[in-house]
């Protein structure tokens, strides 16, 4: 599966100068926020894959003017052809602003979006703004990370961590990739960057291992064959 992943700054080669076959073999677009929702909008029309996000912390306009045909996937486990994607948007509390957390506040985010975590046996990847505390963050106060997603993958263990929020442009400070102690592999989608994930890296849709899951899927699918044929 190839997935294209932004954030932060519209990429020109995908918007003011974009081509078809740009977006040619790209499965699916995560965007990990601050992003203009009309780029969302227009990536999602012009080509075939869906467009999943979480908001940044200058995403407010999205609540009056969401990106259209796109999928808001915060806080909760969202399942595309098995890959199993948890959205956590926001960034640290730095002044007043709708996607502005404390520390607590994500953390009480974390606590509840743990029993789709539990229904879905796990998540393969972590799409977020802002990153962990201590991997690709800064020590300001608008640019740290979150510790609530330290915790989040010391004991889930996901395969990719995509984040956002620390721009290219900061210097030595930005890391395109990182792995994680736990083994994550962390991506910076600031402007794009592309994930390509082999089939053994994520269940097949309805093999979660979650017995109640799968079988909610296996009848959702049998029930879509049957209208199909019908």
């Amino acid at each position: 599966m190839k997935i294209l992943c932004i954030a932060d700054e519209e990429n020109k080669g995908l918007w003011d100068h974009f081509k078809k076959e740009k977006l040619e073999g790209i499965d699916l677009i995560l965007s990990a926020g601050d992003l203009n929702p009309d780029y969302l909008q227009f990536l999602v029309t012009m080509g075939k894959a869906p467009v999943l996000y979480v908001h940044g912390n200058h995403d407010e306009s999205y609540s009056f003017k969401p990106p259209l045909g796109c999928e808001c996937i915060e806080d909760k486990v969202y399942d595309f052809k098995g890959l199993r994607i948890l959205g956590l948007g926001g960034a640290p509390w730095y002044k007043p602003g709708k996607f502005m957390f404390t520390e607590e506040e994500m953390r009480k985010r974390v606590q509840k979006v743990k029993k789709d975590i539990f229904l879905k046996n796990g998540f393969d990847i972590l799409l977020t703004h802002a990153p962990i505390r201590g991997y690709g963050d800064m020590d300001d106060p608008a640019h740290r990370g979150f510790l609530a997603f330290e915790e989040l993958v010391q004991k889930y263990r996901p395969k990719y961590m995509v984040h956002g929020h620390v721009h290219a442009n900061y210097g030595s400070a930005f890391k395109r990739e990182l792995v994680h102690s736990a083994g994550t592999k962390i991506v910076n989608a600031y402007d794009k960057a592309i994930l390509e994930l082999e089939e053994q890296e994520y269940p097949k849709e309805g093999k979660t291992g979650s017995f109640l899951y799968d079988l909610y899927k296996q009848v959702t699918a049998k029930k879509e064959q049957r209208r199909f044929h019908d």
